[in-house]
């Protein structure tokens, strides 16, 4: 494979715990560089990384030793990150959303030129969703027809220290966790395009719930219940929730219905999980065996995936449809009206079965 990919990390709040874990130790790419405004935070990585350098943020976009930036910064940051890794001649993989708003994402892609764009979320790579995937390619529920996508919440206050960006353009149930949901859906069902969407918001505040500011009431500036339906270009409809104004639910994270029979597919939040298929006629839903994607794998799949092949499943061009559909589901829920999408995006192909042992080499 040759030289190992000089990895630079920018933004080190707690999402970067599970990508150091992934990707420390690994012979395709090395860490060599890490960044944070907390230049502590960085110092800890340092020393805790073999071969890692604490730097600052534009130390490390100049850095000739990093070859791909990682961008785990908030998403009102995510734009500017990437548009100074990009003219530094760097690859990109950045954190969900791609970039606070359409226009910065556009912005980002235009600007890649021969260089690869990434975005989060790539838990799609894992074997639950490509298992489910699988099945569908397979012809196990004959013709898909529909899907539903159901996450909900009581809001992230509850237990995050600094709960403030959720409830801020670029945040919301949303566009935390619409990516992961919606993503998956284009990997199960292909790119979408309409949608129409309805939004509400039950607090115009929130109470911090835990940590140092526990009691600190913050503003609440987006909508924070989300619902609508997407329409995929191979004809079926997908309906979906996201919402931080609820208690829980039962509903499966997303069920895909066939013709010929049901799905019911595991949190595309994590890297695995149960797939269960039941078919017409039958009583029972049985589970499926693993038949697709990384084993064991963890965030920063992504990257190693764009290393090893070349292709990129976890691409700018997906990431960037995925926000598309985002935010006109929010427009349409201001309009009421339907929205016709201007982006789609070539849908990635399947990942093979692959053991840990092979893509860790």
């Amino acid at each position: 494979m040759g030289q190992p990919r000089g990895i630079g990390i920018i933004g080190l709040g707690v999402i970067s715990r599970q990508y150091l874990e992934t990707l420390a130790g690994l012979e395709s790419v090395r860490i060599v560089a890490a960044a944070d405004l907390d230049a502590d935070r960085a110092a800890a990585v340092a020393a805790e990384v073999p071969g890692c350098r604490a730097l600052t943020v534009d130390e490390l976009l100049a850095d000739p030793a990093v070859d791909t930036v990682i961008n785990l910064t908030i998403p009102a940051a995510h734009a500017d990150i990437a548009l100074a890794a990009l003219a530094h001649g760097k690859d990109v993989y950045g954190e969900k959303p791609l970039a606070a708003t359409l226009t910065q994402a556009k912005a980002m892609m235009d600007a890649a030129g021969d260089r690869w764009v990434g975005g989060a979320p790539d838990t799609v790579l894992g074997t639950g969703i490509q298992t489910a995937r699988a099945a569908v390619e397979a012809g196990d529920i004959g013709r898909p027809v529909s899907a539903v996508a159901t996450w909900v919440s009581g809001g992230h206050e509850s237990w995050h220290p600094h709960p403030d960006f959720y409830y801020r353009d670029g945040g919301g149930p949303l566009f935390d966790m619409g990516p992961y949901y919606l993503t998956s859906l284009v990997h199960l069902l292909g790119p979408v395009v309409r949608v129409s969407g309805a939004s509400s918001r039950t607090r115009d505040t929130r109470r911090i719930g835990s940590g140092p500011r526990a009691g600190e009431i913050i503003p609440v500036e987006i909508d924070t219940h989300v619902t609508g339906v997407l329409e995929h270009g191979g004809g079926a409809l997908s309906t979906v929730t996201f919402s931080f104004d609820a208690v829980g639910s039962t509903a499966a994270p997303i069920e895909v219905h066939g013709e010929e029979g049901s799905l019911s597919v595991p949190d595309p939040n994590t890297f695995a999980g149960e797939v269960r298929l039941r078919r017409r006629g039958e009583g029972e839903w049985t589970t499926l065996p693993d038949a697709g994607g990384y084993v064991d794998a963890g965030r920063g799949i992504g990257v190693i995936d764009h290393v090893r092949d070349g292709e990129g499943r976890a691409s700018g061009e997906l990431a960037l449809h995925v926000l598309e559909i985002m935010t006109a589901l929010i427009d349409s829920a201001h309009s009421g009206e339907r929205v016709a999408l201007t982006t789609t995006a070539r849908r990635p192909s399947p990942v093979p079965l692959t053991p840990q042992e092979e893509w860790r080499r």
